[in-house]
């Protein structure tokens, strides 16, 4: 015996646990932790203790930082193919990064640009994140995000080449079109 009212019923639900709130933070992927266990590849074993040479050139104790124990996959990979691992610590701009650097700014630079851009992405997310139900099946929001600012590449193309500049990294034109 069929219910009258059951589609109803599942429209109704439906609905209504589309207008859940998603917290603060709104993401636009959808991506889940679908069990309940711990993560297997956040657990990283230590190194072996060793006895120092001396004890009075261990560094003070650091708590939350790091450890004479601690794993370093890349400073040992560097230093098995004979690299030199300080190489990896990040201390500033080097002098052979410093005129690409330069080049980069010769035009001005906004300052705070992280900060700016990441309240700018903050509200895209806030306008775009709301859950649409009329979406149905499987979609990433941040697509529909940000497909607005997406640029054609193909466009820009046909418009530099009417414009007589030269695009030799670009596909060829399409057929019975002269490349400029």
């Amino acid at each position: 015996m069929k219910l009258p009212g059951t589609p109803l019923l599942l429209i109704a639900a439906l609905a209504l646990s589309a207008c859940g709130s998603r917290g603060d933070d709104v993401t636009l992927t959808r991506f889940k932790n679908t069990g309940d266990g711990p993560d297997e590849f956040a657990i990283v074993p230590g190194k072996p203790l060793t006895q120092p040479e001396s004890y009075s050139a261990l560094p003070a104790p650091n708590p939350g930082g790091a450890n004479r124990t601690d794993q370093a996959p890349l400073s040992d990979g560097v230093a098995a193919l004979g690299g030199n691992p300080a190489a990896l610590i990040v201390a500033g701009v080097s002098a052979s990064e410093g005129a690409l650097l330069n080049h980069a700014r010769r035009y001005g630079v906004t300052d705070g640009i992280r900060q700016v851009l990441a309240q700018e992405d903050a509200e895209t997310r806030r306008r775009h994140g709301r859950v649409n139900i009329l979406n149905i099946g499987p979609n990433d929001d941040y697509t529909d995000a940000y497909r607005r600012q997406w640029l054609d590449s193909d466009q820009e193309a046909k418009r530099l080449r009417g414009l007589g500049i030269s695009t030799p990294s670009a596909p060829p034109p399409e057929p019975g079109r002269a490349r400029r």
